[in-house]
């Protein structure tokens, strides 16, 4: 049962994935009725978050037991005395899930509001507080210490400064408020502190702030059955095409028992810092993290002097990760999607550029995943048929864990080839809420596979290059 409204696109994207999503092959395999329901469940998944936070633990470290107990404790204490369960995977024996309570739709509302950007409030209904530069607005006398009710600005229609909001806005929960309206509007610049401590949030996650750092990563359960499928090898050279902010090039130094050599590139200065400071964090030794442009990262001429960064020779990586930069439709929770069709269709050429680059930098008998966190057939099923096509080399291989659903009609792939993909679909499973007694009432089997399908939407295909050229 919904408790925002669907999610909400720019009129001409709203076409494109209408077509996307009542494409001729599904409307034969499931029929009409069938196509368009599931259709419509999705774009009411989007804009809630996933039943479960996810975290994946440090194993490099620690013990996931040793971890699962402390990690109880503070939710405990978080919930004030709330017993809410940490559960192990079967499959996922490096990660621990917590169910997600909400949405709560009994929370009295305060007279005294705060507007926030729609980012803020996005990670807000994942379990964050809100920090000044995500306030755009608060009531005009807000002192510290007030009771206030929180909400999103999901159009990006609220100026900043402003007194009251009469727009489109979404309730979040409630908090204390840290600080007094004039601190937060400061003339001497914006803070970056806490500006409201969350209490009676509408879905109740823990806050991960300075939780366990080196011991866990949050991270959605799809990232981690990434790094899991690629099944990087202890001695083995890695390279992780795009990798900011670090989470799956962690995940795959921990899973190689920080031996051999994990290659990560990022374009962007800020974010391979931001790589280097995790792998840091989590004491991982055998990362090389270099601001590089991966569609350049193919070395074309010889060079006279041996070099460890990028460009790099062909043929030169046992296993390579391509997380590919995509449009992010299925990142939830998401109410109002503001990328133009332009910018939405721009991803499918990059794409293919990094992947031809993947290819030729991959040895022969190596591995290739392809990863996106994105629902479109386009930068998804479309660019594994092409692939099959314009390379002979790569073969599509079975994935383990296979945890996900199978690949999606409508690119022309057949059903044997569906079935090896992996396409994680939050509408495969009923909207439902979460309350402290169902919970208690709920079998652990049964979380583990809700959990499963209440994640967001994501992608996964896995290649082999064949030895013959």
């Amino acid at each position: 049962m919904s408790f925002f409204p669907k999610i909400t696109f720019q009129r001409e994207v709203e076409e494109y994935l209408t077509k996307v999503f009542r494409n001729n092959e599904l409307i034969t395999a499931l029929g009409s009725q069938e196509t368009e329901s599931k259709y419509q469940s999705l774009l009411s998944h989007l804009s809630h978050p996933p039943g479960f936070t996810t975290v994946r633990v440090n194993t490099h470290l620690a013990l996931v037991k040793h971890v699962k107990k402390l990690l109880f404790e503070e939710i405990q204490k978080q919930f004030k005395g709330l017993c809410v369960p940490v559960l192990e995977h079967p499959k996922l024996q490096d990660i621990l899930l917590i169910p997600v309570i909400g949405p709560r739709r009994d929370l009295k509302k305060h007279a005294s509001e705060v507007i926030v950007g729609a980012h803020c409030g996005y990670a807000v209904l994942r379990g964050a507080h809100v920090y000044v530069p995500g306030i755009i607005s608060t009531s005009k006398f807000l002192k510290a210490g007030d009771l206030v009710s929180v909400y999103s600005d999901i159009e990006g229609k609220c100026k900043r400064g402003a007194k009251e909001f009469e727009g489109v806005k979404v309730f979040l929960g409630n908090g204390i408020s840290e600080l007094s309206r004039s601190e937060i509007f400061s003339s001497n610049g914006p803070l970056n502190g806490m500006g409201i401590r969350m209490i009676e949030p509408v879905y109740l996650s823990p806050s991960f702030d300075n939780v366990l750092p080196n011991h866990l990563f949050l991270q959605n359960l799809p990232s981690v059955v990434v790094s899991h499928i690629l099944n990087p090898q202890p001695g083995e050279r890695i390279l992780d095409m795009c990798a900011a902010p670090g989470g799956k090039t962690t995940h795959l130094a921990t899973l190689m028992h920080d031996q051999g050599e994990v290659i990560a590139m990022d374009k962007i200065a800020n974010k391979v810092k931001k790589i280097k400071q995790n792998a840091e964090l989590l004491q991982l030794n055998c990362i090389k993290a270099f601001c590089y442009d991966a569609t350049r990262a193919l070395l074309v001429e010889k060079r006279e002097e041996e070099q460890e960064g990028p460009p790099f020779l062909p043929e030169s990586f046992d296993r390579i990760l391509l997380d590919a930069p995509c449009s992010g439709m299925g990142q939830r929770p998401n109410m109002a999607y503001s990328s133009t069709l332009k910018e939405l269709t721009s991803y499918q050429p990059l794409q293919r550029k990094l992947f031809t680059v993947a290819v030729k930098l991959l040895k022969p008998g190596g591995v290739l995943v392809y990863s996106t966190c994105t629902i479109t057939l386009s930068e998804n099923e479309e660019q594994v048929a092409w692939a099959l096509k314009t390379f002979q080399c790569l073969q599509l291989q079975p994935q383990e864990p296979h945890i996900g659903g199978e690949g999606m009609r409508g690119a022309g792939l057949s059903l044997d080839q569906l079935k090896l993909l992996q396409r994680f679909d939050p509408s495969a499973m009923t909207l439902q809420g979460m309350d402290i007694n169902s919970l208690q009432d709920s079998r652990e089997d049964d979380l583990i596979s809700l959990a499963n399908k209440d994640c967001i939407g994501f992608f996964i295909a896995k290649f082999i290059k064949s030895n013959s050229k």
